[in-house]
């Protein structure tokens, strides 16, 4: 089994990119798996939605090389993970610039224009471990665990048909609980693929 991790973080030495590679570690840890990271940060990903990528949307154009490439990537992967820190109360602007473009009309779903949508991702479980710098209080304090869950999970995973299995929301407000939250990292890599 092949895990493609993502991780969104502009800082190869943040939490968040040590949370991925304890995930890493919990998926090897399992047996003859294999792992990727994507590094969107790192790796230079454009997340504009441009010009090309409406052409293509509306299926008047082929969608661009950039974005071919990360759904082949997502197509060699039978689990997909998203790495990332939370922002705002959601994601980071350059993974969501990247599910907007990478999840496109057609591929992960096919909108037939006439309200009836297809699910085309039902294939590609997806985990998510986000790090949050609040408390889990205030998270769910106005509503924002359950925004989290109507916009991300909902409205983009499964409007797609991916299920997702791990939805965790890693609420550190005391730095000091940052090996609890690699050892959570890990736990969740040891069970990708037990589910």
């Amino acid at each position: 089994m092949h895990a493609l991790i993502v991780v969104s973080h502009p800082l190869e030495s943040s939490l968040t990119h040590a949370l991925a590679q304890a995930v890493a570690e919990g998926i090897r840890q399992q047996g003859q798996h294999s792992v990727e990271i994507a590094d969107l940060a790192r790796e230079g990903f454009d997340p504009r939605f441009s010009p090309a990528d409406v052409a293509a949307f509306n299926q008047t154009a082929p969608l661009p090389a950039d974005v071919l490439a990360e759904q082949a990537r997502i197509a060699g992967a039978d689990a997909l993970v998203l790495v990332f820190p939370i922002y705002w109360w959601t994601m980071p602007g350059l993974l969501k610039g990247w599910i907007d473009r990478v999840f496109s009309n057609g591929w992960a779903y096919a909108d037939s224009g006439e309200g009836k949508v297809m699910k085309k991702l039902g294939h590609l479980p997806i985990h998510l471990v986000a790090l949050g710098g609040a408390d889990r209080q205030t998270f769910e304090k106005h509503g924002y665990a359950q925004s989290w869950n109507t916009q991300i999970a909902h409205g983009i995973f499964d409007y797609c048909g991916a299920p997702v299995l791990t939805n965790a929301t890693l609420m550190l407000p005391d730095p000091r609980c940052a090996e609890a939250a690699l050892q959570q990292a890990r736990e969740i890599g040891r069970n990708v693929f037990n589910r």
